[in-house]
């Protein structure tokens, strides 16, 4: 699990953590500054109109989801005897939605959609807040991913330049044609790209077919400034 990230909104202290390439959004934190704090997350999963939103939830994006025995619960749902906690419905239900953790950053946490859900049934204007502090975070992700890139793309230009340079000057004799020099130029070129990836730039090309560019512009930092 990755380091949780915080979200600011308004008086709380939101974390954010990512499992599987996906982001879940603490609703333990989102409790804290609300009187009856986290008890509020068990009176809002057994409330019947949050059991069909995240049955729904769960039918789009859970191919394992438990059909069967949602349709239980969902008969049990509105009844006075019907009680049930989210570890209970992660359980019987197979959900993907939210987790339930232990230790730090420990607590209950969902997925964006269902945070913004649980979030509206807390407060309107609380989920507003923290709909534009979530995107505020991803905008942060996004710009700051692109100027990776943009730092990845130039040092492969520049570190390839001096390599390939260095080919020209000390590698290729003085006596060979301008053909011959450049089988030699390109062969020199590939034992750097397999030095460095372990791969020559025609089969990165025949392996990422659908990828833009080539193989030094998805290297990383640490290869890039060998």
């Amino acid at each position: 699990m990755a380091k949780g990230r915080i979200l600011q909104v308004k008086e709380s202290e939101i974390t954010v953590i990512s499992q599987q390439n996906t982001d879940y959004i603490s609703l333990t934190d989102m409790t804290v500054n609300f009187r009856e704090g986290s008890g509020l997350i068990g009176k809002w999963i057994t409330n019947k109109n949050t059991i069909e939103y995240l049955g729904v939830w769960e039918r789009v994006n859970n191919p394992d989801f438990n059909y069967p025995e949602f349709g239980v619960i969902g008969q049990e749902a509105g009844t006075n005897r019907f009680m049930m906690s989210v570890g209970q419905w992660i359980e019987r239900t197979k959900a993907v939605g939210m987790l339930v953790k232990a230790g730090r950053y420990g607590g209950t946490y969902a997925h964006k959609d269902i945070a913004f859900h649980f979030a509206m049934w807390l407060s309107p204007e609380f989920q507003i807040y923290l709909v534009n502090e979530f995107q505020r975070l991803k905008d942060e992700e996004n710009n700051r991913l692109k100027l990776e890139w943009n730092l990845q793309r130039t040092l492969a230009k520049i570190n390839y330049q001096i390599h390939t340079d260095a080919i020209k000057e000390n590698l290729i004799p003085q006596e060979i044609t301008k053909q011959q020099a450049n089988i030699v130029y390109a062969n020199e070129a590939d034992l750097l790209n397999v030095a460095l990836f372990g791969i020559t730039a025609k089969e990165w090309r025949d392996s990422n077919p659908d990828k833009a560019g080539n193989i030094r512009d998805y290297a990383t930092l640490e290869q890039l400034v060998v």
